[in-house]
């Protein structure tokens, strides 16, 4: 039939609350999905204004019908999405990536999609980019696979453009920059 997966009043998992996981809740909130999140730290005023459920990674990997990583690589996150979270989703859940590639086992995420452990992925990131069309996961009819252009919009490049002009207008006067690299 072709037909996909309806969002209205599903569980949306978000790992990683800051200002994309923010944005993708208040998202979420229009279909009418129910909110859980894990984060570094507990953010009691994005729960009050999403009536959002804070959780540990388990309980919400385990009770999503849709997670979605908004989380930062480090050496925390470094394959974050393993074979053992992987098990811990529900067999209907579906699976997005919008983060960075190295948070995701790659051949742990082909083999829970190949063998039914989880529904189906979405991604936007890889560990090696660009991804080639011999990847195992363009293989997969469960998977779709965007080659990092989540964000490719006029409205959102024009918008990251007015930011960078921004920073380096603020920069160039002595002033911090509104988005800081940390290094």
């Amino acid at each position: 039939m072709l037909a996909g997966t309806d969002v209205h009043h599903k569980k949306i998992g978000i790992i990683g609350m800051g200002r994309i996981g923010e944005a993708v809740g208040r998202r979420a909130k229009g279909f009418g999905m129910s909110i859980l999140y894990h984060n570094r730290k507990r953010n009691e005023a994005i729960e009050r204004e999403l009536d959002a459920t804070y959780g540990t990674f388990q309980e919400v990997i385990s009770e999503s019908d849709f997670i979605v990583s908004l989380v930062p690589l480090t050496d925390e996150t470094a394959d974050l999405f393993n074979e053992a979270a992987f098990r811990n989703m529900k067999s209907s859940a579906i699976f997005i990536n919008a983060s960075r590639g190295g948070v995701v086992d790659e051949q742990a995420l082909y083999d829970a999609l190949k063998n039914g452990v989880i529904h189906a992925a979405g991604l936007d990131v890889f560990k090696q980019e660009p991804i080639h069309s011999s990847h195992p996961l363009a293989s997969l009819p469960n998977a779709v696979l965007l080659p990092h252009i989540g964000s490719a919009s006029v409205q959102t490049r024009e918008a990251m453009i007015g930011l960078c002009l921004q920073n380096i207008n603020n920069v160039f006067k002595g002033e911090k920059a509104l988005t800081e690299v940390k290094g």
